[in-house]
């Protein structure tokens, strides 16, 4: 994972261990739904790129905050912008340029 636990407590500013558990479910869900959107397959190569540990602090906090009424489209349009200079370009076109 590309954040710990502790990193993540200390960004959310929680200082009980209660929700360890939840927190490191919610990191790996953040940091999937993070290389969704930057159309990232491979965790090594996503996890090399800058701005990537950031944008998955903000998704897990957003779903550790929101846990009840969590809006995903909106999320995902955050991190959508969050990510857009590492996010791969969409089908087959983009190739011809490779």
């Amino acid at each position: 994972m590309i954040v710990t636990v502790k990193e993540m407590k200390n960004y959310l500013r929680v200082d009980f261990d209660d929700d360890d558990v939840l927190l490191s479910d919610l990191i790996e869900q953040g940091q999937q739904i993070c290389m969704d959107v930057a159309r990232i397959t491979d965790e090594d190569e996503f996890e090399d790129l800058q701005g990537t540990k950031i944008a998955v602090q903000y998704a897990a906090a957003y779903l550790y905050e929101h846990r009840e009424e969590a809006d995903h489209h909106q999320l995902v349009m955050d991190l959508r912008s969050m990510l857009f200079g590492v996010r791969k370009p969409q089908g087959l076109w983009w190739k011809m340029w490779e």
